[in-house]
């Protein structure tokens, strides 16, 4: 019910792999969930803690210890008590009877707690796999930057061009080459940044498993293909089954043994001891036994059934809080996925086409002398910052499908097998 790693490769960001061949040095989403899965200490760590609450409940199991003692009267003191004339040994066994089931209940609330862990740790493992995504995403948004800053070199090159053509015919000021190379040089510096975030992505992405000096690359990804979501209605009764409202299931029951003991203090133990005592004076063997129960425990114990039903019942209103956060969070998440996923779809339809070949038809005009370099410049500008519009738009959808999947915990429909179009190309 919960998302698995194969679940969250293929749809979390909806992203396809094709068939491009793996090496060592190139790692896809699924390799660096394993990764993760692996070797991140908060999964560790849960590990040790079910070994701490093992042994917790190894404890919680014991009775009460039987206690062996032995003591000596009249012995050491003066006149007929000198020395061991009257001595008297005494030899004893002593324990605790614990009433109204204290021991049944302390088992309950240990297994409850190991209980309890395994659902934290899915959550936790899912919180972790969604930041493995977003940071592979930061990957491929880098990668996917350089290549429309690499589109705006090529641009910018053929202005560069096309204004020498123009200032070696007398038909254009010096001025325009120089604007023109300026605009060429920007755009290098647009690729420049673009190889520098990818390093820095790529960094931030290996520091989820420990490596220091990454040099792995990712396999070919789009970030442009969008895959269908469910609506809202259907999505919203997945939240039932997360592991984030799972969670007060188990503390549920943790909390009706906590009450569960604390009720069981009503019933006072017993105090027992029995034993052999030696009397020195007519060297005989006796029996003794003796029996004591503290008084008002029903008065000590009701603060804390008081306390512990208090927690039981404030359970309820924590989830139905915790329910309306996740129920927000999922309206905001599915509200931007379906914004941004209509606004890569109308730039990719209606806008990029158009503005490309705006551009393809400026460029011969202003080889021909029909326009200024001003009006093709700006063209290209337009068009570049479309594509960045585009991609924005594109990494919002795939961040909110994250958050989706994080919050409902299912996979959803599988991605399209080959990469959308651009809609760039002239």
């Amino acid at each position: 019910m919960w998302l698995r790693l194969a679940a969250i490769a293929v749809v979390a960001l909806a992203w396809c792999s094709g068939t491009a061949a793996q090496t060592r040095s190139v790692l896809s989403l699924d390799d660096a969930f394993a990764r993760v899965a692996e070797s991140h200490p908060e999964l560790r760590l849960l590990g040790a803690r079910r070994d701490v609450l093992s042994a917790e409940r190894d404890r919680a199991g014991l009775r009460s210890p039987l206690i062996a003692g032995a003591s000596i009267e009249n012995a050491f003191g003066t006149g007929e008590a000198s020395g061991l004339q009257s001595a008297e040994l005494t030899l004893s066994l002593a324990s605790v009877l614990e009433r109204g089931g204290k021991l049944d209940a302390r088992r309950t609330l240990a297994q409850s707690r190991i209980d309890a862990l395994a659902v934290e740790r899915e959550s936790r493992r899912l919180d972790l796999l969604a930041e493995v995504a977003r940071r592979y995403l930061a990957m491929v948004a880098a990668k996917r930057q350089g290549e429309i800053a690499q589109l705006d070199i090529a641009q910018r090159q053929r202005t560069v061009a096309g204004a020498r053509q123009r200032l070696q015919a007398g038909a254009s000021p010096e001025s325009v080459v120089l604007t023109a190379q300026a605009a060429l040089a920007r755009a290098e510096l647009e690729r420049a940044r673009a190889e520098q975030a990818y390093a820095a992505a790529r960094q931030h992405l290996a520091a989820l498993w420990g490596e220091r000096a990454p040099t792995f690359d990712i396999v070919g990804a789009d970030p442009l293909v969008l895959p269908p979501v469910a609506d809202f209605a259907t999505l919203t009764t997945l939240l039932d089954h997360t592991p984030e409202l799972a969670q007060f299931a188990d503390e549920r029951r943790i909390r009706e043994a906590r009450l569960q003991l604390a009720r069981s203090e009503v019933s006072a133990d017993l105090d027992w001891q029995v034993g052999v005592r030696r009397l020195q004076a007519t060297d005989d063997v006796a029996l003794i036994g003796s029996v004591s129960m503290p008084l008002g425990a029903r008065r000590r114990a009701e603060p804390e059934i008081r306390a512990a039903d208090a927690e039981l019942a404030s359970l309820e209103i924590e989830r139905e809080a915790k329910g309306l956060s996740l129920y927000s969070t999922l309206a905001d998440a599915h509200g931007s996925y379906r914004t941004a996923q209509l606004e890569v779809e109308r730039l990719q339809k209606d806008v990029l086409p158009r503005l490309a070949k705006a551009e393809a038809a400026a460029e011969r005009a202003y080889r021909a002398g029909a326009i200024s370099y001003l009006e093709w410049a700006q063209l290209q500008s337009e068009r570049t910052s479309a594509s960045k519009q585009q991609l924005d738009a594109a990494l919002e959808a795939q961040r909110a499908l994250i958050e989706i999947q994080r919050l409902t915990g299912e996979p959803f429909v599988a991605t399209p097998a080959a990469p959308a179009a651009t809609g760039e190309s002239p």
